[in-house]
């Protein structure tokens, strides 16, 4: 399972998003002694237990499982400092059958298909964390596994475009795929690849691919400057090759429909690209297309309350948000002032400040956002990134956010973030933490065919498709290997979660679902550090 999890979760997604944009397109509102010794020791105990009791998150290890994560879901040849030590070589031959080289990458869920358009949106935000938090990152001492993260997808991309106007968007068809559980060490499903070209387009998928290595561009910019301008050329190609031959890639690669469907088509994706390349090389032909583009696209037009692998406006409306602030960027001001207002549409949805409630998006009665039940996680931890960043930004610039239903100034959102954040590592009325490997409640059963198996370095014993089902997929036991960093599905509307292998829009993992998590982490990580700091100076 993949995406929304398969065909049903792919038609719910369809309806639910063309509905939104629908109702949202037009007028949306705006958004020295012994004694002293002991007097000290008392003081700084005092200190860690009121520190404890108001933060009861290690920060710190989420962030570092969240990283060890992208190590569990690595295609092809593993290195020789692989921390994740259940998993194996996969996928040696994947593009063999095409003459192509596509070993490596992402397996983006538990399966074992590797899909283009979510492993590109993955990279995307893993960048984009470290753009916003590199030194808070730095400083949680996770800086290289980041670098580490991203590189293993961007490594891939550079593979996959194999000329200017080609590239691979898939290797393996979720239909034969599902068909299996197996450890990808053992795979016998269908390594097929797909691609796109000039006679088959695929605008959303080029740009977001852009997207990713524009944005691992900026990444890697001071510590790999060659490799940097690498990506920036992969990018500036693909961009180019994604708006000269303009298509949904659903259309052109037809496997993929039933499990990433391009629901909101490819404008969004050529905006997200632009930004991003403007972003990395401050040119003003792509500032000029972002502007130029704004009405015709969507850009301003379509108010959104979803971020997501497919949905890209709210992230595009957030960064051109951010560049009004710039003195540069004044001469557009009316329209950069429309995308703000979009940007402020999403985030006063989520903080329930919209006027009309059917416009902001629904809770838990435990406080999740909530928007649908096929893996709402996603939503939320993409949300919690936004909200963090345009509350640093709000905080930088002096500003508070103006809803309809009330001001909000940046504390409030950040504490909003944060609480999202905190349900998923356990507050949360089931007292789970949907990061799995996490505190002492954790999903034990994820729906993962390699965790789900014995591991290949233990047993190297061949285990087949009905085997695997029939063995292992319906084992009443714990999976054998866990997960670490995956962040699951997540609870129904009521904060109900069944911990079963079987229940996939529940204990599916994804690798966007984690991605977004490791920049909000690390700034929360830092600012519990400066609150004990100002604890400890104020004795």
């Amino acid at each position: 399972m993949a995406g929304l999890g398969g065909k049903e979760g792919t038609m719910e997604k369809m309806m639910m998003v063309k509905k939104q944009l629908n109702n949202n397109h037009q007028n949306t509102p705006r958004f020295a002694s012994h004694s002293t010794l002991l007097l000290f020791s008392a003081a700084v105990f005092a200190i860690l237990t009121t520190t404890a009791a108001a933060q009861p998150f290690d920060y710190a290890d989420a962030l570092t499982k969240s990283l060890l994560y992208f190590e569990s879901q690595r295609s092809g040849r593993l290195p020789y400092n692989q921390r994740v030590t259940w998993r194996d070589h996969s996928g040696l031959t994947d593009g063999l059958e095409q003459g192509v080289d596509l070993v490596g990458g992402y397996y983006d869920a538990g399966d074992h298909v590797k899909f283009g358009l979510p492993m590109a949106f993955t990279v995307t935000m893993l960048s984009w964390g470290i753009i916003e938090f590199h030194d808070e990152i730095a400083i949680a001492g996770e800086l290289e596994h980041a670098f580490e993260a991203i590189k293993w997808g961007t490594d891939y991309f550079i593979k996959a475009h194999t000329s200017p106007n080609v590239l691979w968007a898939e290797v393996g068809d979720g239909d034969t795929d599902h068909y299996c559980w197996q450890r990808p060490e053992d795979m016998t499903t269908s390594r097929q690849a797909y691609k796109i070209d000039q006679n088959n387009p695929g605008s959303d998928l080029a740009g977001e691919t852009a997207a990713a290595m524009a944005a691992a561009s900026i990444v890697f910019k001071k510590t790999n400057p060659h490799y940097s301008h690498l990506l920036l050329h992969h990018a500036q190609e693909l961009f180019e090759f994604g708006d000269k031959y303009r298509g949904k890639y659903d259309g052109s690669v037809a496997v993929v429909k039933n499990y990433y469907a391009s629901v909101s088509g490819y404008m969004d994706e050529l905006l997200w690209a632009a930004l991003w390349l403007y972003e990395a090389t401050d040119k003003e032909e792509y500032w000029k297309y972002v502007v130029n583009n704004a009405g015709a696209f969507g850009g301003i037009g379509w108010a959104i309350t979803e971020f997501s692998w497919d949905v890209k406006y709210a992230g595009v409306q957030i960064i051109a948000s951010k560049l009004l602030e710039k003195e540069k960027h004044k001469q557009h001001a009316h329209i950069l002032k429309q995308y703000r207002s979009k940007a402020e549409y999403y985030l006063c949805s989520c903080l329930y400040k919209n006027n009309d409630t059917t416009t902001n998006i629904d809770r838990t009665p435990g406080g999740l956002l909530y928007i649908r039940q096929w893996n709402n996680m996603q939503y939320v931890t993409t949300a919690a990134f936004l909200l963090t960043i345009y509350s640093e930004f709000l905080q930088d610039s002096n500003q508070n956010l103006r809803c309809p239903a009330g001001t909000v100034d940046h504390e409030e959102i950040l504490s909003f973030a944060k609480s999202q954040v905190d349900y998923v590592l356990g507050s949360n009325p089931m007292n789970m933490s949907y990061l799995v490997g996490y505190g002492s409640k954790y999903p034990t059963k994820v729906h993962h065919r390699g965790a789900s198996i014995v591991s290949y370095r233990e047993n190297k014993g061949f285990i087949g498709c009905t085997q695997g089902y029939d063995h292992w997929y319906n084992r009443a036991e714990v999976n054998p290997n866990v997960l670490v960093g995956a962040v699951v599905g997540g609870p129904d509307s009521e904060d109900n979660f069944w911990d079963q292998r079987d229940n996939y829009m529940q204990t599916e993992a994804c690798t966007y679902n984690t991605a977004p998590l490791v920049g909000v982490l690390a700034k929360l990580l830092q600012l519990e550090e400066n609150h004990e700091l100002e604890l400890f100076a104020s004795y």
